[in-house]
């Protein structure tokens, strides 16, 4: 089991009821993706279908996933995050991507 931390942004935060902008959860197994987002809308579930699509499981259109100054975002959900976001060292970042011109 690893602690990792996981910093959520303003909007999502309000959502859930957050105490901050930045959790601590529990992860069992491969830290990746998927069971990152699986532990935080385990633990907050109001956050269920806002990260991800109910259905299909991706990744929302205006969300993006950073890790260690790398945009996660198109990586396949079960890949390995990096060592020092499985390891706690640095947060997993869940960002509102913004559109418009």
């Amino acid at each position: 089991m690893a602690i990792i931390k996981v910093i959520v942004p303003g909007h999502l935060r309000t959502l859930a009821r957050l105490p901050s902008s930045e959790v601590a959860l529990e992860v069992d197994g491969p830290v990746t993706q998927r069971s990152i987002i699986n532990a935080l809308e385990a633990a907050y579930p109001p956050l269920q279908g806002t990260l991800r699509d109910h259905a299909t499981q991706k990744r929302r259109p205006f969300i993006r996933f950073f890790a260690c100054q790398e945009d996660l975002s198109f990586e396949p959900p079960d890949a390995p995050v990096p060592d020092a976001v499985a390891n706690g060292t640095e947060p997993f970042l869940v960002v509102g991507a913004i559109a418009g011109g």
